[in-house]
């Protein structure tokens, strides 16, 4: 089963690339230092590094994966909407100013400010690097679904070769435009996603006289009364009940801890625009997740579980099938656009955060201590991307068919367990020590990447990655309720059981510098 017309919708998103491409290339004169390519230059506006936020945040999973999970679960599809943007107040009120000025490229500058360098940089590096990999699987994933929806390409074969060429295409981004020209890709991806996605709300409400209730009628009388009541996907019993804890808790404490969006703190000027950054993404993610309701029980209404489900890419198709059937083949060829250049803007994100903490984390600072050449440091971290780029075909190609918001929620639980305490204790613990940090980054961590390994995500249900084969032991389907308790505990308990005990003195600096902005890295270019 094919929609739309292929010529056209590859067209669209053809044009979307050569616009992006031109821009990239403009802005990639201007990357002349380390800085540059890290951080823009420290360049960007409050307002315009909380649209490059929104961007990077509203993934595919955001998109296809939510609207899907509202189509065939209803209320507990939600709920990914509501997790995913109360996790912003966590991220504003505990993180982003107090980051942004201990911090200089990567988290890793704010956990090693007063720890010891070399091991805290590699933990940190690690942390990013595993969870980069993750989010990055999902949005391959999503890139894979959606083009055998649109093209027609059903084959593994032939949604391998296009999984690839995305992937070409974003090593391109990152390695020619750094993180100025990956900012321009976000920020503009950002305003046609959020644009297209409220053009289709609006169009959806009308046919309801604007009014949610009618909409939510008309779904029920559709899908059946189950889809307007908790309990379709999160059931009523103990388990399940406890898994939806546990994905509540990855969804809220996981943005916090996300490299990719931290990242994003350093490349305004002062702490400030830092704060600024966090309110225009909230402002602007929050509206898109409204949309996402009326998406997803629009999809349930207008298009019909039976036919999502039969659709190539499953469930992730339901935000393009609902295009297809409201405005046809041109609507349909502009929403899968904007789809595309979502995958292809936030996998430029994960790409240059995971490239910068290898180069400046490991490379400059683990490695070569420091000793590094004006530009060795860009010169890895662009041979960097590549592998990485590599890394995330060869995955993406893997997982084809996965639920992609469930890719995502993996991700979070790692980036709760494994870099939300330490950032926490970091900023906020005077006795904090590196024994504590290395106990928290590493034991949570390990926790959630074992803990995903023996559940039924890759093993022992028909949903599984290896549904043939069963080996799984825990029961749950995402760790964050075992494993960001544990990182938390191990950050605790490394702290009050370690002998050596680190300098006051830079506690109280790292302290006045993270409340203040005194000292903190200024701006390079206005």
């Amino acid at each position: 089963m094919n929609v739309g017309d292929p010529i056209l919708n590859i067209s669209i998103f053809a044009a979307f690339v050569v616009v992006t491409l031109i821009i990239v290339l403009r802005v990639s004169r201007t990357n002349k230092t380390a800085n540059d390519f890290y951080a823009a230059g420290r360049s960007f506006s409050g307002g315009q590094n909380g649209t490059a936020i929104a961007g990077d945040y509203l993934s595919a999973a955001s998109f296809l994966g939510i609207c899907g999970a509202i189509a065939i679960n209803g209320y507990d599809g939600f709920l990914y909407s509501i997790g995913f943007l109360v996790a912003w107040l966590v991220a504003l009120l505990l993180v982003a100013e107090l980051l942004r000025n201990t911090g200089k490229f990567t988290m890793a500058d704010v956990l090693s400010f007063r720890l010891k360098e070399r091991p805290v940089r590699l933990a940190a590096a690690t942390a990013t690097l595993a969870v980069c990999f993750f989010y990055l699987l999902a949005q391959m994933a999503g890139a894979g679904g959606l083009v055998s929806l649109l093209l027609g390409v059903n084959d593994r074969l032939g949604q391998s070769v296009v999984i690839a060429v995305v992937g070409f295409i974003m090593i391109f981004y990152v390695l020619i435009g750094g993180m100025k020209g990956t900012t321009w890709v976000q920020i503009i991806k950002a305003v046609l996603l959020i644009a297209g996605a409220g053009v289709m709300t609006v169009w959806v409400l009308a046919l309801n006289g604007f009014n949610l209730s009618t909409l939510l009628g008309q779904a029920a009388s559709v899908a059946g009364e189950g889809i307007l009541n908790p309990g379709a996907q999160y059931g009523l019993t103990g388990l399940s009940r406890l898994d939806f804890v546990s994905l509540a808790l990855a969804l809220v404490l996981g943005t916090a801890g996300l490299p990719h969006v931290l990242m994003r703190f350093y490349t305004v000027p002062t702490a400030k625009e830092a704060r600024r950054s966090v309110v225009w993404a909230i402002w602007l993610i929050g509206l898109f997740y409204l949309f996402t309701l009326v998406l997803g029980y629009g999809a349930a209404y207008l298009v019909g579980k039976d036919a999502i489900l039969a659709a190539p890419g499953g469930v992730n198709s339901a935000a393009p099938l609902l295009a297809f059937e409201l405005g046809g083949s041109i609507l349909l060829a502009v929403i899968s656009a904007v789809a595309f250049a979502t995958i292809l803007a936030v996998v430029a994100g994960l790409t240059i955060t995971a490239a910068t903490s290898f180069a400046h984390d490991v490379y400059a600072n683990v490695i070569k201590k420091g000793a590094v050449p004006p530009n060795g440091e860009v010169k890895v971290a662009r041979i960097t991307v590549v592998v990485i780029g590599v890394l995330a075909i060869v995955g993406g190609i893997g997982v084809q068919g996965q639920n992609i918001a469930f890719l995502v929620a993996l991700a979070f639980a790692i980036a709760a367990s494994a870099n939300l305490p330490t950032i926490l204790y970091s900023l906020f613990w005077r006795k904090f020590t590196t024994r504590g940090a290395l106990w928290s980054m590493y034991g949570g961590l390990g926790s959630a990447l074992l803990l995903i390994i023996f559940s039924p995500v890759i093993s022992g249900a028909e949903t599984s990655m290896f549904s043939n084969v069963d080996f799984s032991w825990f029961p749950l389907s995402n760790p964050g309720i075992v494993s960001i308790p544990l990182g938390f505990f191990l950050g605790w308990l490394g702290t009050v059981t370690s002998s050596v005990k680190e300098d006051p003195q830079i506690a109280a600096e790292m302290e006045v510098r993270s409340l203040t902005g005194h000292g903190a890295e200024k701006a390079s270019s206005h």
